[in-house]
């Protein structure tokens, strides 16, 4: 698992292994013209590289993911932001794009520390009990309090003529 964000921006067709690729990634995008298909049962093939896996981890209906893997059927992008394959749809692509290198530059802005805190906790918490999830939280937040980052966050904060705290790149 990449420790850093992954943003996936899709525009026109998200097919078979186009759709293994962004079942990896942390937040989806697609343009309105997108569509989404599970083709390999067209096939004679059984999708191989995490759709099945991952799937449905992200859109949470096992009906829906039969669905759309055993009938190979194209999900549109109102669709898949309506299920959360995706999080938002853009008119354009160049729309897209922007949003997509705007919400990373805002992600690069956060504490690097906390971005991949924030990211590694949230995966360990899909796999493991709230509790397990909050003993993992805790046991990290103890030992990177000691980061630099928090006492940058904690500065900038107090002084509220002051810019954003600075961190080091992501």
């Amino acid at each position: 698992t990449c420790p850093k964000p992954i943003i996936g921006a899709i525009h026109s067709a998200c097919i078979g292994g186009g759709v293994d690729l962004i079942c990896g990634t942390d937040i989806r995008m697609c343009t309105q013209d997108t569509w989404f298909q599970v083709k390999e049962v067209d096939m004679g093939l059984t999708a191989d590289v995490g759709t099945l896996q991952r799937l449905p981890r992200i859109i949470g209906s096992q009906s829906l993911v039969n669905d759309l893997c055993l009938t190979a059927r194209k999900m549109y992008s109102e669709e898949a932001e309506r299920c959360g394959l995706v999080s938002k749809v853009f008119d354009t692509r160049e729309a897209m794009l922007e949003g997509a290198l705007s919400m990373a530059s805002t992600i690069a802005s956060k504490s690097p520390v906390a971005v991949q805190g924030t990211k590694q906790s949230i995966i360990y918490s899909r796999e493991h009990t709230v509790q397990e999830g909050l003993d993992q939280v805790a046991m990290y937040n103890m030992v990177m309090l000691q980061s630099e980052d928090l006492m940058k966050s904690a500065m900038s904060a107090m002084d509220k003529e002051a810019p954003p705290a600075e961190f080091a790149k992501l």
